[in-house]
């Protein structure tokens, strides 16, 4: 992190810092903490930096393991933003998911904790560098230990960054990105890439993008795009004839037709419909990094979903804890009862595994080195496991459990929703 860099990640810490919402949620100490921890990491590798200490490459322990210690830096961003969660998003979500919307005032308090920072390399304002896709993770799984709908909506933007950082050549790096870290609120840019087809494959897509001179037209229909209905551009993917390939198109542009898709879950997230009828979309919008790779591009996705179960499913263990603890059936706690103590036991073991598997393929990816065998089986154990914890929370609250007055049955929808997506989000 160069001094540049420093100063504008201090500027990001002491507009959240100086707001009004810390002090009325008691959430002051992290934020100093935070402020702190990252003047003290960043003074220090300036000084190393100036000094022209040359890096080690980071090796691969010899013993194939990965280190699941979090830096300062991390360890303070996390209890941000669990408090965040706590204290802003699960007292917003039932409001959310029955508007199916995001108020103005959550959006507000969201740009102030300027995430987006975390997708724009350093060259171009942000404070991306080593450990991205980590830290990525834990911002998703930290939020959605709030609500996993609110967290999916307000990390659309930090995602689309991430998507322009990682696959948009060096050009489109520049004329894009600064956008995200300026004092206006970040682009909302959705990522489209489920279609409403029948067993529809992401790697076989329907959608074609059919180059004409120099410019390419679209043609194709996407499903349930996060935050789709509020974009004001897409991130497309489409059969460009060589392979598939990303197109970054205006939601107003001549042949884009974008209506509400109301689903099972997430609706607060404003998910929609995109008809794509012929639109021509410019050559230089197509995302053009040097190794695309576009079943990478899938894998970063798929992981952004699992690290909202992990945090998801935390968050139904700590709730089903408290109110079998609190519950009395016949004279003493539910949870003196085998039945009810053994359910628990599986979501804590279900949910270690998860956690376990994503933080080891974000591990890889991070350090450059092969990661999809992880990848696809993190999707495959918390596809499976984030809706049997959401069906076991629901379980476990009884007849609660099936109404409003508890989160249990919101989490239960929303969690069915991590087998179904192929986009919307990207770590």
């Amino acid at each position: 992190m160069t001094t540049d860099v420093q100063g504008r990640a201090l500027a990001v810490l002491n507009r959240v810092a100086q707001a009004d919402w810390p002090d009325r949620l008691k959430l002051r100490k992290p934020f100093e903490r935070l402020l702190y921890s990252g003047s003290r990491t960043g003074f220090r590798l300036a000084s190393e930096r100036a000094a022209k200490q040359p890096k080690t490459p980071r090796k691969a322990d010899p013993d194939g393991l990965f280190d699941l210690s979090l830096s300062d830096e991390q360890q303070m961003l996390v209890e941000m933003l669990e408090g965040f969660a706590a204290e802003v998003l699960r007292p917003a979500a039932h409001e959310a998911d029955a508007k199916a919307s995001l108020s103005l005032e959550l959006l507000a308090q969201a740009q102030e904790l300027g995430l987006t920072h975390y997708g724009v390399s350093e060259v171009h304002g942000g404070m991306a560098g080593e450990r991205t896709v980590v830290t990525n993770a834990l911002i998703a799984e930290s939020l959605a230990r709030g609500d996993l709908s609110l967290a999916a909506a307000l990390l659309v933007p930090l995602s689309a960054a991430n998507c322009i950082r990682r696959w948009a050549s060096p050009q489109q790096q520049a004329r894009w990105l600064p956008a995200f870290v300026g004092e206006e609120a970040a682009p909302l840019i959705a990522i489209a890439v489920n279609e409403p087809q029948l067993l529809a494959d992401p790697l076989r897509l329907s959608t074609k993008a059919r180059k004409r001179g120099s410019s390419y037209t679209l043609t194709g229909e996407k499903c349930l795009v996060v935050r789709g209905v509020d974009a004001q551009k897409l991130i497309v993917a489409a059969d460009a004839g060589d392979g598939p390939a990303l197109f970054l198109i205006d939601t107003r542009a001549k042949g884009v037709e974008v209506r509400a898709e109301p689903a099972m879950g997430l609706k607060a997230t404003g998910t929609a419909r995109v008809r794509l009828k012929g639109v021509k979309v410019p050559a230089e919008q197509r995302l053009a990094a040097e190794r695309f790779d576009y079943q990478a591009f899938l894998d970063h996705t798929a992981l952004a979903w699992c690290a909202l179960a992990v945090g998801t499913g935390q968050a139904a263990l700590d709730y089903v804890i408290t109110y079998c603890n609190e519950r009395e059936a016949f004279g003493e706690p539910i949870s003196h009862r085998q039945g009810v103590a053994f359910m628990v036991a599986d979501i804590a073991v279900e949910l270690d595994a998860m956690r376990l598997m994503v933080w080891r393929a974000c591990a890889l990816a991070e350090r450059g080195q092969a990661f999809h065998r992880e990848a696809y089986l993190a999707k495959l154990l918390c596809a499976e496991k984030a809706m049997k914890i959401g069906t076991d929370a629901v379980q476990l609250l009884g007849g609660h459990g099936f109404t409003q007055e508890h989160p249990a049955e919101r989490w239960y929808r929303d969690l069915r929703a991590v087998s179904l997506m192929a986009g919307g989000l990207h770590l």
